[in-house]
């Protein structure tokens, strides 16, 4: 009897170290500060702003954050560009799942939009917006502006100038090279290889 009240016991015990674990990686997901990572990159995080297509401020800083692995990555992207005389701007990272739902009441299309059901790469800290600056922090010109939800900002546009399918073409060249696809719909938004195993988070940013 007592043998089988102590193996019940360490088997509690056990399920609680595990169910510890579990909730530490959710809460925990080696979520890092961009800009410790890639001191130089330049930040224009929209949604800490009411200059975004939801018109309202929805961040509580202007911190940006992705998972260490696409940042280590975006490291990369940063390195090759400037040796191109370019460098990287950032539009937005990690959002929490809260936010997209704010989001998707504002635009509920899924080709700029991802349903909160499924969750965006973003609420996995697994994609990044982006654009091109020249040296001098000026921005490159680019076929739409950030968040332009026409058809100017697809991929496949060609009516604009060649400066600007050139820039578009640089930045995805180098954000492929270090393991970043973009989407059809927006010229500015990278996903890195492995989101698709990666958790829908909900961590407010003023937590982190």
């Amino acid at each position: 009897m007592k043998n089988n009240m102590r193996n019940i016991q360490v088997r509690g015990l056990l399920i609680g170290l595990l169910v510890l674990c579990a909730c530490q990686a959710v809460k925990d997901p080696d979520l890092v500060e961009l800009n410790t990572i890639i001191p130089d990159i330049v930040l224009d995080i929209r949604y800490a702003t009411d200059d975004n297509f939801v018109g309202k401020v929805l961040y509580p800083s202007s911190r940006c954050f992705l998972a260490k692995k696409p940042a280590l990555a975006l490291k990369k992207v940063q390195e090759d560009l400037k040796r191109q005389g370019f460098s990287l701007k950032v539009f937005d990272g990690y959002r929490p799942l809260s936010v997209q739902k704010q989001m998707w009441e504002i635009l509920p299309d899924s080709r700029y939009v991802a349903n909160p059901a499924t969750g965006s790469n973003h609420n996995r800290a697994y994609s990044v917006d982006v654009t091109l600056l020249d040296l001098d922090g000026n921005e490159m010109p680019m076929p739409s502006k950030f968040d332009d939800f026409s058809e100017k900002a697809h991929r496949d546009y060609m009516d604009c100038s060649q400066e600007a399918i050139r820039h578009r073409s640089i930045l995805k060249d180098a954000m492929k090279k270090h393991g970043f696809t973009g989407i059809s719909s927006e010229w500015w938004h990278f996903d890195y290889k492995g989101h698709e195993n990666m958790p829908v988070l909900d961590i407010p940013l003023d937590s982190l």
